[in-house]
């Protein structure tokens, strides 16, 4: 038996489990992330946990570990360039320092490509040689598989599917620029959108949830499946650009399957009206029988996805 180790490194929380090279889960482990004690306590903690889910496994039973990180990645020399959410992460020679403490093969990737393959091999884009997974929470990120096989691009940091301009002069994203796909349709603009619009709406369920006037996106789904008048105007607006946003996705790279994930695909069934509304009235028609999914593996997405690095 062969067995492959994945960790999912966020900023609150360490993940790792223990799979075989059918996605088998064997050994899971959270703890608290050490995320703001700079890049050496948080290596050791990562090394550790490695050890914790390998348990009493013969080592050469082992194929090695693989390292999903928030933030871009050089996947070839496994040199995290930055990650934001984490303290200190500058050009971070991770796969290094964990083969020298833990004497086993890593791989490293961006989270999102990572999640991208967990899909990808063993959930919602399983048989697909052109797939495309997204990822909708507080940002947007993504990863595209083409010609079986992980679209990486220079650096390692293509399908930066969020970053994508949707509008110009559009409100102002994290990147720096204005108009991405990200500052329209991710879950923290969707939350926005809705505590903007709460002076328009006196009426609303929402103003009787909200929490010191601010209201979030559970709550809005909420109130739209109880029919709320606003909550439903700002579920269509989300569907419409998530909508366009995936348009583009179709047009970029001709997927079999695009597979939604993070935390708003929980409320998928909501907006798949008006995302499947954009793309019959802007997608060339060759595009418009591409189905669009929710991504099957849920939060184990990132971590499966990352020991997925080392199988076949």
């Amino acid at each position: 038996m062969q067995y492959y180790i994945g960790v999912d490194l966020g900023g609150t929380h360490l993940r790792a489990i223990r799979i075989d090279e059918q996605g088998k889960i064997y050994a899971h482990h959270k703890v608290r992330s050490e995320a703001k004690s700079g890049p050496d306590i948080l290596i050791a903690q990562i090394a550790t946990l490695i050890h914790e889910v390998m348990g009493d496994t013969p080592r050469q039973e082992i194929v090695g570990a693989g390292i999903g990180v928030p933030g871009p990645v050089d996947p070839t020399t496994g040199i995290v360039y930055q990650a934001v959410a984490l303290s200190g992460w500058f050009d971070i020679p991770l796969q290094a320092r964990l083969q020298d403490r833990t004497k086993l093969p890593i791989r490293v990737g961006n989270d999102a490509n990572v999640a991208a393959v967990g899909e990808w091999r063993f959930g919602a884009g399983r048989g697909c040689q052109h797939f495309v997974y997204v990822t909708v929470s507080t940002g947007i990120g993504g990863g595209v598989v083409s010609e079986g096989r992980l679209l990486l691009g220079r650096k390692g940091m293509a399908a930066e599917v969020g970053h994508v301009i949707v509008d110009p002069n559009g409100p102002l994203c994290s990147c720096g620029d204005h108009g991405c796909w990200e500052s329209f349709a991710s879950g923290t603009s969707f939350t926005r959108a809705a505590n903007a619009a709460l002076a328009t709406e006196s009426t609303s369920l929402l103003h009787e949830m909200a929490q010191n006037g601010v209201v979030t996106a559970k709550d809005v789904i909420t109130a739209a499946e109880a029919h709320d008048r606003l909550a439903l105007r700002l579920v269509r607006e989300e569907g419409e650009w998530l909508g366009v946003g995936m348009r583009n996705l179709l047009h970029l790279y001709s997927p079999e399957r695009i597979a939604v994930g993070g935390g708003l695909s929980n409320a998928l069934p909501l907006f798949m009206p008006f995302i499947e509304q954009v793309i019959h009235k802007r997608a060339m028609i060759a595009y418009r029988d591409v189905p669009v999914v929710a991504a099957a593996l849920g939060d184990n997405a990132g971590v499966i996805g990352a020991a997925a690095l080392l199988v076949g």
